[in-house]
């Protein structure tokens, strides 16, 4: 799988690295692959998706694997100096939020037109060589999306395969019916989409 590119993400006054530590792997770590937690002012633990919330991060890689290490291990109490109790279901309302997000990014590129679906339209652009990542339902036909994805990779090897979202999530952040093969064309929203579509796989844990 291609490697997440680099993301510009807003760091805290005490965290100038480009790497971020995981408190439960102990592996440092570009921003992008992993996933803050800040506490609230009331000293509730709260995901900080887009890296923007005041205060001092507490960061995990972004799989449920390395959230239930720290939940289980205690890492997040470690971290914040005090006694910190995840809810049980953590890991599913991060997932939430991530596939939120990810569903939000491919709505917003449809809107400004770089992002296209239907068997054709996706198959025209993969032959120009303009396609920064190629998108197939993960409960469409296989043999179809291979056959996008060898003639997407003749022409641009390097592309970003997605293929853990549903037909149906990909119907409505579409807006329409029976969404199977999508593509977004190369720039900043493919990149943006590729970082958060990644850090979905990691909570997934399987494709759909």
């Amino acid at each position: 799988m291609k490697t997440l590119p680099k993301k510009a993400i807003r760091r805290d006054a005490d965290e100038n690295g480009p790497l971020r530590r995981c408190i439960a792997t102990g592996e440092s770590l570009p921003p992008e692959r992993l996933i803050r937690f800040v506490l609230s002012p009331d000293g509730v633990l709260t995901p900080d998706l887009a890296a923007e919330l005041p205060g001092r991060g507490i960061w995990v890689t972004a799989n449920r694997d390395a959230l239930d290490k720290a939940m289980a291990g205690k890492g997040f109490s470690r971290a914040a100096r005090r006694q910190i109790t995840p809810p049980p279901d953590f890991g599913d309302q991060i997932a939430a939020l991530l596939l939120r997000r990810t569903m939000q990014l491919l709505g917003i590129a449809r809107k400004a037109g770089v992002a296209i679906t239907g068997r054709e339209k996706v198959e025209a652009q993969a032959r120009s060589g303009k396609i920064g990542v190629l998108i197939a339902a993960s409960d469409g036909a296989e043999d179809g999306a291979a056959k996008l994805l060898r003639l997407a990779k003749a022409v641009k090897p390097d592309i970003f395969y997605v293929h853990w979202l549903s037909g149906a999530e990909l119907s409505l952040a579409f807006g329409r019916d029976n969404v199977i093969h999508a593509a977004i064309a190369q720039g900043r929203l493919a990149d943006r989409f590729v970082m958060e579509a990644g850090r979905l796989l990691g909570f997934r844990g399987k494709l759909n």
